[in-house]
């Protein structure tokens, strides 16, 4: 009969051990480079956030209502915030009558219109109630309902005479002085837009406090508000540090401008912190 042997309760100690000494040994090496690893992430994601935030506010600022952009600094409420007026669409009206065939329904700023000829491609679909600027050379004009027309309908296209026709549901004297013959489409549903970052900072946790909020939906006021709106729709979350700069050129219109903004995100004692310029053309 063959006597098998197997491993004693020492040796099994013994090889618990080492194991142990290994383990640790593993864990001192490796524990700085995961932390380092999830750090990197972790700014990483921060980084990403904060860029797609700028590149929204910045790309909705291009698209804006020329001359329509307005800054509030409101020191009581620790905010600041940036108002424009949207655009979704926009073209070149009519001036005058056709010379050829004495046809024609020009617009003419500073005039009643109840409606005007279209000569570049629009998209009428859903346009009803939407709003039309023309002009803005007074920043304030675009924030001004009664300089402001409002689509009832569009028609067209009219061979050789206009793509599209506007009719208007009521008569509008768009502001005079204006001779560039675009005009610009406003979304009913958003009049104008701010974006407020309010609260910046950081807790003891090392996590920023502040918001950024995109606020729609509301009817401005023709004046610059000296308060800034918050409301339900969040761009981003943990602002540790939020900084708006608008600069114009001087004269009655700021031909064009220059916008800089910087943001701060920060996360459990992580951060990060960008800044995005942009030119704004001002002319209509």
């Amino acid at each position: 009969m063959t006597r098998q042997r197997g491993f004693t309760l020492v040796e099994l100690i013994v090889v618990m051990v080492i194991v142990g000494v290994i383990a640790g040994v593993l864990v001192l090496q490796l524990r700085p480079a995961m932390q380092s690893y999830l750090a990197i992430r972790q700014r990483a994601n921060l980084t990403s956030q904060a860029d797609a935030a700028l590149r929204r506010i910045v790309a909705e600022v291009h698209a804006a209502v020329p001359n329509s952009l307005r800054y509030t600094r409101d020191l009581q409420q620790q905010s600041e915030c940036i108002e424009f007026v949207p655009t979704k669409d926009g073209g070149r009206f009519r001036t005058d009558i056709d010379t050829r065939t004495g046809s024609g329904k020009p617009l003419v700023p500073g005039a009643a219109t109840t409606s005007f000829d279209v000569l570049t491609d629009l998209d009428g679909s859903d346009a009803q109630g939407d709003l039309v600027v023309v002009g803005n050379v007074n920043r304030d004009d675009a924030y001004d309902a009664a300089k402001v027309g409002i689509i009832d309908t569009i028609a067209g296209p009219t061979a050789g005479v206009a793509t599209h026709t506007i009719t208007l549901k009521t008569a509008t004297t768009f502001p005079a002085g204006y001779d560039g013959g675009r005009f610009v489409v406003v979304p009913q549903s958003e009049p104008a837009v701010t974006y407020t970052c309010t609260n910046p900072g950081t807790d003891a946790n090392g996590t920023g406090t502040g918001t950024i909020y995109r606020v729609t939906g509301y009817a401005p006021g023709i004046a610059p508000s000296t308060t800034c709106p918050t409301g339900p729709a969040i761009l981003v979350t943990k602002v540790s540090d939020c900084n708006i700069l608008y600069h114009e050129n001087e004269g009655a219109t700021q031909q064009s401008g220059y916008l800089q903004l910087r943001l701060g995100l920060a996360e459990g004692g992580e951060a990060a912190r960008l800044t995005m310029g942009a030119h704004v053309e001002n002319a209509p």
